[in-house]
């Protein structure tokens, strides 16, 4: 099987200093996303949260060395899946970004994650608590 994903956006920011994970960032952007996409853009607004699917595309190749990686914060390496880091068998990640602003194909965000020119793969509404159901 084979998976093709192309970019939808790219992801735009003049930060230098880019935290590993959105839950501890401040910096803003933008997304500017294909104009073709611009009506499955309309519904998103200011001051909400969206989920972006990006593309980890400055990770070097995977190989079974990165199976188990030490954590930027850590002393012990610890296995690819449970820790945040961008390089992976698939070198996908999430982030959950906070709208500013949606200018036609352009949405300016805070708390990227993200290198500048990250491809943009695909956005999800970000829905706290309305589908929670408690798992055991």
């Amino acid at each position: 099987m084979n998976v093709k994903m192309e970019p939808i956006g790219f992801a735009y920011t003049d930060a230098r200093d880019i935290p590993r994970y959105w839950t501890v960032s401040d910096v803003e952007g933008t997304l500017v996303i294909d104009k073709k996409y611009l009506e499955g853009l309309r519904d998103i607004q200011a001051g909400q949260h969206i989920v972006v699917i990006f593309q980890f595309h400055q990770s070097p190749k995977f190989s079974r060395e990165y199976l188990r990686q030490i954590p930027r914060r850590g002393t012990e390496k610890k296995g690819v899946f449970s820790i945040c880091s961008p390089v992976r068998p698939n070198p996908i990640g999430i982030s959950v970004l906070e709208v500013l602003k949606v200018k036609d194909n352009i949405l300016h965000v805070k708390g990227m994650d993200m290198l500048n020119g990250t491809p943009i793969l695909d956005i999800k509404p970000h829905i706290k608590d309305r589908h929670r159901r408690d798992i055991k």
